[in-house]
């Protein structure tokens, strides 16, 4: 079986278009394959084979690529993995080395919330004291002074009516005088000490002694919380 391999050319008389020479054209050669079909379908698998391989071998070839780079990526993360276990060995043997600091540390920390418990309710009385004796009035002397009020585990006690300020103490105390003094401008004394609030003085007893009068007086006067020292609050 013959296959045509081009169709020849028509014969042009008279020169193609454009052609000025006005020379007759020869008609080209026809080619005539004679070989069987089959030799033409075994030449293009041929060719189809060879494609084949060369896809194959570029395929296998970025295969090689993508499993070097990843080998190469594995590589470096096993070394960044055992530097990590290596700096993580180290850490633990410095914790190891410095184990006690946090037990000295919690310690230290139990220590400073009891000293700040144990010393809420911290009031500094002698300048308490030292004021009740500049405002008392000249003649009068003290002769019994108590003291209540908030402990670390015991609050202190609310005001019994609502026109009562809270307070976290209260003092108590005894006087005596030969003379009459005025009770009210010694309450207003008492009240003008700052920390001082709601005062209270009254004639408790008239009493005679070698021919002199002996005037005995009870007086009280509560204390607000401002009278806190408040030196082991942190600050904050």
């Amino acid at each position: 079986m013959s296959t045509l391999l081009k169709r020849p050319a028509a014969v042009t008389r008279g020169g193609a278009r454009g052609d000025k020479s006005g020379t007759v054209g020869l008609p080209k050669v026809a080619q005539v394959n004679l070989l069987p079909q089959q030799y033409a379908d075994r030449y293009a698998l041929g060719g189809l084979k060879r494609r084949l391989a060369f896809a194959l071998v570029a395929v296998l070839a970025l295969a090689g690529a993508v499993y070097a780079s990843t080998l190469t990526q594995l590589s470096a993360a096993q070394g960044r993995a055992e530097k990590a276990e290596q700096e993580t060995t180290r850490l633990l043997q410095a914790q190891q080395q410095y184990a006690e600091v946090p037990v000295v540390l919690g310690q230290l920390a139990r220590a400073r919330d009891a000293r700040e418990l144990g010393m809420s309710t911290e009031i500094l009385w002698a300048p308490y004291l030292g004021a009740i004796g500049t405002v008392m009035p000249a003649g009068v002397t003290i002769t019994q002074v108590v003291m209540d009020g908030a402990t670390p585990q015991l609050a202190p006690a609310p005001p019994t009516h609502p026109l009562q300020e809270a307070s976290v103490a209260t003092l108590r105390f005894e006087a005596r005088s030969t003379v009459m003094v005025d009770t009210a401008a010694w309450i207003d004394a008492l009240n003008g000490v700052p920390g001082f609030q709601e005062a209270w003085v009254a004639v408790a007893d008239v009493d005679e002694r070698a021919g002199e009068t002996i005037y005995k007086y009870t007086s009280s006067v509560r204390v607000s919380p401002l009278a806190y020292a408040s030196r082991f609050v942190e600050e904050g």
